[in-house]
């Protein structure tokens, strides 16, 4: 699979950056028109819509990239925000799944996603245990 170079957008203007998220705001539902025709999409696909979206309207730059199956370790802690010793380290440990091509590891694009996914949870049931009441009206 030949990968199509990166795309980056940069933010957007501050008035329509307050408008997309006025509109994201408690709402996952996006419908996608193509030559006027309703196309309901994968949840995928939906979620990295609503998420590029999302980040567009908080008047971030976004870069678009296609990512291969299998990454390198450098890629695979750019993904996750980490260092390349970080990751390396975690593969050591057995944290993330590593194969080997050689002497080179590569990681799955899927379990450096679920590592990710991992580390949200955590960080969500951390935020509620310090704060019960959240998410509670009352």
């Amino acid at each position: 699979m030949a990968l199509i170079a990166p795309r980056v957008t940069p933010g957007l203007p501050a008035d329509d950056a307050r408008n997309l998220a006025r509109a994201l705001q408690d709402s996952d539902d996006v419908t996608v028109f193509v030559d006027g025709t309703v196309h309901r999409l994968p949840n995928e696909a939906r979620d990295a819509v609503v998420d590029l979206l999302s980040r567009l309207g908080r008047g971030e730059a976004v870069t678009v990239s296609s990512v291969e199956e299998m990454l390198t370790t450098s890629r695979a802690a750019e993904l996750a925000g980490i260092s390349h010793t970080y990751l390396r380290n975690m593969t050591d440990r057995g944290e993330i799944p590593v194969e080997y091509r050689g002497t080179h590891r590569r990681i799955r694009l899927a379990d450096v996603m679920a590592w990710l996914d991992k580390q949200k949870r955590s960080q969500e049931e951390s935020a509620a245990s310090v704060n019960p009441d959240q998410g509670h009206e009352g």
